[in-house]
């Protein structure tokens, strides 16, 4: 499995973007998909997680709950991060992961199976 991760780049404090992770193969929609981040200087962040398929639950961690939305298109072989009323400390590299592990399982870096290259993320005014 293959994934790509687009969609960054530099947004002013208060702004929006969407960033997209598309993925190769055909079991897509058997992954829990999760987005996390790391900023210079800091460690690598669990941001959020969605289910394989079916409700599509979601998780997200606190700071960024209620501003952050991610969402799968299963028949697109891709998942999305909405990101709104963006902070400078929202600032990192951005990156996609899948597992093989049920929703509630994955909820570290360690039960993900595959990663995506990263994508950079600045709020900056």
């Amino acid at each position: 499995v293959q994934l790509q991760a687009s969609g960054g780049g530099l947004v002013q404090p208060g702004g929006s973007l969407r960033l997209s992770c598309a993925t190769s193969g055909r079991t897509f929609s058997t992954y829990t998909m999760v987005w996390f981040r790391q900023a210079p200087g800091k460690e690598r962040e669990f941001v959020a997680k969605i289910s394989r398929n079916g409700d599509s639950t979601s998780y997200y961690i606190d700071s960024v709950k209620g501003r952050f939305t991610i969402s799968r298109d299963n028949a697109k072989n891709t998942v999305y991060l909405q990101m709104n009323s963006l902070k400078p400390e929202d600032t990192a590299v951005y990156y996609c992961a899948a597992s093989m592990n049920n929703y509630w399982a994955v909820q570290t870096a360690r039960e993900m199976d595959y990663w995506g290259k990263g994508t950079q993320v600045t709020v900056s005014s």
